[in-house]
């Protein structure tokens, strides 16, 4: 039919070219913040792309939602624009009859964004989770980067080595600050080398002084030494036994109902009931102005769509705090979104209103009277 042919189309080039453009300003936001990440030592130099890579495809749910909602606003806007929806109206399309081909576009779409909130935002988080684990248990030697201060493991040294040779086991220039209760201990040494001994890794270090100051007393200790060895085996704290609940599986939460569970879970429902009301939302507020111009309906759905996720962080809020319980809020937060966007829908499909009802009604009962 001409009619769902002609809409499915436009749909689908507008939805094409807004996915590559949020898409790419997306991996770029994503490739800033994870080098930031990197910069600061919360995540390993090497697994700076594979961190964006789960990150942004964790957020593509977001990115598939905000494009669809895009797609359908601006091609109903253009349409209201060009006066294609005048044609239609005359036709004897009303505007709920929109609806029908706006579905059979979105469907496969709103099948993606629920499978990727339910399975694969759960497991991108996952391993981000694992590789900022692996990267913070890592050993005080792997930390040591050649011309930066780094901290060790369990956050009580910090090291800095001037050059060091390209097996990483030997090194120039060796400064280690220790804080060990209330003693402050700054090491330095020409050149330092790593040995083994049993299962312990020793730094040696050669030609150094070692300065020692203990707050209690105004003493100052300096010793100087030939060669002196330090422990650098320690490993950092162990992880949480109870790991975020962004990173747990959907089936998990729901074996296992705890408010920040519930939280998580209304989060996660709420992405794909939110994509299907966005659609119904899209078709209502695409109306254009021809004093205000198409930018306007656009920038009132941005803002409906702002509004609509920050009430989701809202929901997952509420829930993991007790202050709300996860079925009321979310059939307040999903049902009255869908209930207020379909009775809007009727009243421009109706053209119903305020000054048409008390018009009816005046006549109504200028018509009862004898």
């Amino acid at each position: 039919m001409l009619f769902h042919s002609s809409i499915r189309k436009e749909l689908a080039r507008s939805f094409g070219a807004t996915l590559v453009v949020l898409a790419t300003v997306v991996v770029t936001m994503m490739l800033i913040r994870t080098l930031g990440q990197a910069s600061s030592g919360s995540v390993a130099p090497a697994d700076v792309l594979l961190v964006m890579g789960y990150t942004v495809l964790g957020h593509l749910t977001t990115i598939l939602t905000l494009s669809l909602f895009i797609a359908i606003v601006t091609t109903l806007s253009r349409m209201y624009g060009d006066s294609e929806m005048a044609i239609w109206f005359t036709a004897g399309r009303g505007l709920a009859s929109f609806l029908s081909p706006l579905l059979r576009f979105a469907w496969p779409i709103l099948l993606v964004i629920t499978l990727l909130a339910l399975f694969v935002w759960p497991w991108a988080n996952r391993q981000v989770q694992e590789m900022r684990e692996r990267y913070e248990t890592r050993g005080d030697l792997e930390r040591v980067v050649p011309g930066q201060f780094q901290e060790s493991a369990g956050g009580k040294r910090v090291f800095f080595v001037d050059k060091n040779t390209s097996t990483g086991k030997t090194g120039s220039n060796v400064f280690i600050f220790a804080n060990q209760g209330d003693k402050r201990i700054v090491t330095s040494a020409r050149s330092g080398r790593v040995d083994n001994v049993g299962d312990d890794r020793f730094l040696i270090l050669d030609n150094g002084q070692r300065l020692e100051t203990d707050n209690a007393k105004p003493d100052v200790t300096v010793a100087q030494f030939q060669q002196y060895g330090l422990r650098i085996g320690e490993k950092a704290a162990a992880a949480s036994e109870a790991p975020p609940p962004k990173t747990l599986s959907t089936l998990t939460l729901l074996r296992k109902p705890t408010p920040d569970g519930l939280g998580e879970l209304s989060f996660r429902f709420g992405l794909a009931l939110a994509a299907a009301n966005l659609v119904l939302i899209g078709l209502v507020v695409s109306r254009a102005n021809p004093r205000i111009g198409r930018n306007g309906s656009l920038a009132f759905a941005f803002f409906a769509f702002v509004t609509y996720y920050n009430l989701l962080n809202l929901g997952q809020s509420w829930i993991s705090d007790g202050k709300a319980a996860f079925g009321p809020m979310m059939l307040a937060a999903h049902g009255g979104a869908f209930l207020l966007a379909w009775a809007w829908l009727l009243k421009r499909h109706n053209n119903w209103t305020l000054r048409a009802a008390l018009r009816r009604r005046r006549a109504g009962a200028q018509g009862a009277r004898p």
